[in-house]
């Protein structure tokens, strides 16, 4: 199966968020990892840019709108919208929306271009948050939405760490480079 990761973008950013898409890249292929130790499942990634014009004001971007680019590139793909605008409706506390063979996450910008750690801390988790819906969705699990919730709440409140790693796809105790949910509270 497929994960395309679509960096959804506005066509006078696309210069300055080059960074952005660069570590998009990395992470794409970092949660090819992640998916395959921590749910058994293979994905061939691929990744691409959605560039947006700018749009009347009852022309707005949503989650529809993602949704039908989704049915027009093929429902067998597992399509994953990386948006610079927050969906306007969501079950899930982290600014995300899930459906089958389809993700979104509202991707925010770091001030510093290079601040690998924002992304981490506030996208590429979100992203684990959608995926393990989805990919437990995807396997037959049955609590896949009460159990990732569960989860984040830990996080948040219990301070459950986020899992850490780093470049090489490694979990560290250092810096990291990736950020995901802590995948050892599933029953999987």
């Amino acid at each position: 199966m497929i994960l395309h990761f679509i960096f959804v973008l506005k066509e006078e950013d696309l210069e300055k968020r080059k960074p952005e898409f660069e570590y998009i890249k990395k992470m794409a292929q970092f949660f090819k990892v992640w998916i395959k130790e921590k749910f058994n499942k293979d994905f061939e990634i691929k990744y691409d840019e959605l560039i947006t014009k700018p749009r009347k004001m009852f022309q707005k971007l949503d989650t529809h709108t993602v949704l039908r680019d989704h049915e027009q590139r093929g429902k067998e793909v597992f399509h994953f919208y990386l948006c610079h605008f927050r969906p306007l409706w969501t079950d899930c506390t982290c600014e995300g929306y899930h459906a089958e063979n389809f993700g979104m996450v509202y991707w925010q910008p770091p001030k510093d271009p290079n601040d690998t750690l924002f992304l981490a801390e506030k996208n590429c988790t979100t992203v684990s948050h959608e995926l393990a819906h989805e990919v437990l969705r995807s396997i037959g699990y049955k609590k896949f939405t009460v159990d990732v919730h569960e989860i984040w709440t830990k996080h948040f409140y219990d301070q459950l760490h986020f899992e850490q790693y780093d470049a090489n796809f490694k979990k560290t105790d250092g810096k990291p480079m990736f950020l995901t949910i802590n995948t050892s509270e599933l029953k999987i």
